[in-house]
């Protein structure tokens, strides 16, 4: 079935539900593409494809009621617990690294069936914008192998679209589902923290992680992420910040109540212009679909990002400092990259520490009353498309933009813990996919940052025109 692979989570388990495919025909179809096109890309680490087929034969066997992803082959990026795959988060700290049991989430998908390939690339411990390491190397983005398919979500980015895999999971603290997503011309959610277990993953979310960092879906469609959400979000009661929050089912007549806020830049870090166009384009869409949308830029932006470079950068090198003491010559340059950033700053003192947990609880309430009347919003996801690898400063409009600061857009809202959600909607004069960046700041209900993105997503990129295709 030509461009089988290519097909959307949702199409492809129809096909399965209907009995027109055997999961081991469509798990063939997927270890074919990968045998094909990871050695370009390199965006699994992990995968044997004997295991694979073993899997969908005892799947096409098996007796009995099947789960609502049955048979769907998925990945999952290697800081997510898998038993029996890799889970080393890009480190030769940890090489060899293979966990016995599951993480909660990666559990709860195979209890829905779904039929895991392996595990893909992220950047050393997760705190880079690029995927690359020493242990596997680095990752290229299927629109155009000399560029990046991002970070640290970058090998599940890139597997996704280039019809390795048909969806999968990643983690986002700062973007990182969001501006792989938006890269190389997929979908993904950040979900509210606690949504979806973080159990398993590896480091874990707690201290601060534990309100920037989620689990997040990544497919090809809102729809399919949307399914992903519904089938593995719940609560786990083992978990401190998983909340025992039933999923609220919205539609489009009670979201059309909300007023949308767009706005095309923060005022201090600009974005190109095909950037403005595709946020513009979705605010067409949006009004178009019944929405209503207005200008509307919070004033908080700039403080929540200075929280977020104490909470994620410095805090984030200082959980680190145990871990790689005595061994930084065994450290990825890119991780040294975030280390030498994170030194730029004096160290946190206590009373600084103890300001900012204070600080992250006021600002987070300033902001969501200063967006009552937008409980929505959307904006662009990152200043710039994907990037050549390696580069680290850019023009934009005239102005320089610096490593960190051109995706300050996705930041606020990892400080803010709101839900939001990522669609492709344009292109660069470099044809390269542009997603916008949809968030729901109505904090109890993740899921209705999916159904508002669904009314823009009809604009979305053609996979099949990646540079990997051709």
């Amino acid at each position: 079935m030509k461009n089988l692979v290519l097909q959307s989570a949702t199409e492809q388990l129809k096909l399965l539900h209907e009995r027109k495919l055997s999961v081991a025909e469509l798990t063939q179809a997927h270890i074919q593409q990968i045998e094909r096109l990871n050695p370009a890309l390199n965006a699994l680490v992990d995968f044997d494809a004997d295991r694979v087929r073993a899997q969908a034969r005892q799947m096409d066997q098996a007796k009995g009621p099947r789960g609502p992803l049955y048979g769907l082959p998925m990945t999952v990026k290697s800081s997510i617990a898998v038993a029996g795959y890799r889970c080393e988060v890009g480190s030769l700290l940890n090489a060899g690294s293979i966990p016995r049991e599951d993480a909660e989430v990666v559990r709860r998908l195979r209890s829905a069936g779904a039929l895991i390939l392996g595990t893909t690339n992220c950047p050393e411990f997760l705190m880079a914008y690029e995927t690359a390491n020493l242990l596997h190397g680095r990752t290229s983005n299927p629109w155009d192998l000399n560029r990046s398919p991002g970070g640290s979500s970058g090998g599940e980015s890139a597997a996704i679209a280039a019809g390795l895999s048909a969806a999968g999971l990643g983690s986002d603290s700062g973007g990182s589902v969001r501006q792989p997503a938006h890269f190389t011309g997929i979908c993904a959610l950040k979900p509210t923290p606690g949504r979806i277990p973080s159990r398993g993953h590896l480091p874990s979310c707690t201290g601060p992680f534990s309100t920037l960092g989620a689990i997040g879906p990544m497919a090809r469609t809102i729809a399919d992420v949307s399914l992903l959400f519904r089938t593995f979000s719940g609560q786990d009661a083992t978990e401190a910040g998983s909340p025992p929050v039933a999923l609220r089912q919205l539609s489009f007549e009670d979201l059309r109540g909300n007023v949308i806020g767009v706005f095309e830049d923060d005022g201090m870090t600009p974005v190109t212009p095909e950037t403005r166009m595709a946020v513009a384009s979705a605010a067409e869409a949006l009004r178009a679909a019944g929405f209503r949308v207005e200008s509307f830029r919070p004033r908080t932006l700039e403080p929540l990002r200075q929280l977020w470079c104490k909470l994620f950068v410095q805090c984030g090198a200082m959980f680190y400092e145990p871990t790689i003491r005595g061994h930084h010559d065994r450290l990825s340059p890119i991780f040294r990259e975030f280390l030498e950033i994170a030194g730029s700053a004096p160290p946190l003192t206590s009373v600084q520490l103890l300001d900012a947990w204070a600080e992250l609880d006021m600002l987070r309430a300033e902001a969501l009353a200063e967006m009552r009347g937008h409980p929505v919003l959307l904006c662009p996801v990152a200043s710039i498309p994907a990037f050549s690898h390696g580069e680290r400063s850019w023009k934009v409009e005239g102005h320089a933009v610096d490593y960190l600061d051109a995706w300050r857009y996705t930041q606020w809202f990892n400080v803010l813990a709101t839900p939001a959600a990522v669609v492709p909607v344009g292109r660069s004069a470099e044809n390269l996919p542009i997603g916008v960046q949809i968030v729901d700041l109505e904090v109890s209900s993740a899921y209705a940052s999916s159904n508002v993105v669904e009314a823009a997503s009809s604009r979305s990129q053609t996979i099949g025109e990646a540079q990997i295709f051709q």
